[in-house]
């Protein structure tokens, strides 16, 4: 088994899951957040280094009570990870990629406050995507390097496949080893930019039956 240094995982909408099982989106929340913690756990056991979570896609109805409630789920976790024993045991720190501050005020305060209580860290490293979408990753990029054009920083010339890198949320960070997809089996545009030799793996079942198998068999192949 060859571990990677980095996977990427993209949840399914846990809504959809719900509606099909005709369960109660709080219930469904609990057993979803369940097989978070479970996971972050997993990627301890397994020694992996860096791992990005599609938690939340930009594109997920803003609208209704079922986003609501997530969202006071997304809260409630990442209060709870701030003093979690494998968090700060382990020293893993976290980033958020997205719109994320575009969320309800005490969930951003939620996000704000167990960036802050990690950014020391360094063993492990764990990226939650939250009002994410991966195109919109790129154009910001592009955003960002226009407004450096503009300022006369850079010369259009010099825009090159390492600056747009440089300006992504994931700067900092390899692109995945493997990226694994939840629910459907369609690309859903996680790390973007970062995928194209990444190794596309499909769950074939939604995030809600996460069994820690489902990765040791991945890292088997």
């Amino acid at each position: 088994m060859t571990t990677p240094k980095h996977i990427a995982i993209s949840l399914d909408d846990i809504s959809d899951w719900c509606r099909k099982n005709n369960i109660e989106i709080g219930e469904g929340c609990k057993r979803y957040f369940g097989c978070l913690g479970r996971l972050l756990e997993l990627q301890v056991h397994l020694n992996i280094p860096i791992s990005t979570i599609h938690l939340l896609s930009e594109n997920f109805e803003k609208s209704t009570d079922d986003y609501l409630i997530f969202c006071d789920f997304i809260k409630e976790f990442f209060n709870e990870l701030v003093n979690n024993s494998i968090i700060v045991g382990q020293k893993i720190k976290i980033s958020v990629f997205g719109k994320w501050y575009n969320l309800p005020g005490k969930t951003v305060e939620s996000l704000k406050n167990l960036i802050a209580s990690t950014k020391e860290y360094d063993n492990f490293f764990v990226n939650f995507c939250i009002n994410y979408d991966g195109q919109e990753e790129i154009v910001d990029a592009c955003k960002l390097i226009a407004k450096q054009v503009e300022l006369g920083k850079i010369d259009p010339e010099m825009i090159t496949k390492g600056s747009i890198k440089e300006n992504m949320y994931s700067s900092y960070f390899l692109p995945p080893d493997i990226i694994l997809i939840y629910g459907e089996r369609k690309l859903t545009g996680l790390l973007l930019w970062d995928s194209v030799s990444s190794r596309i793996e499909f769950a074939g079942k939604s995030f809600m039956e996460f069994e820690e198998e489902d990765i040791k068999n991945i890292l088997d192949k």
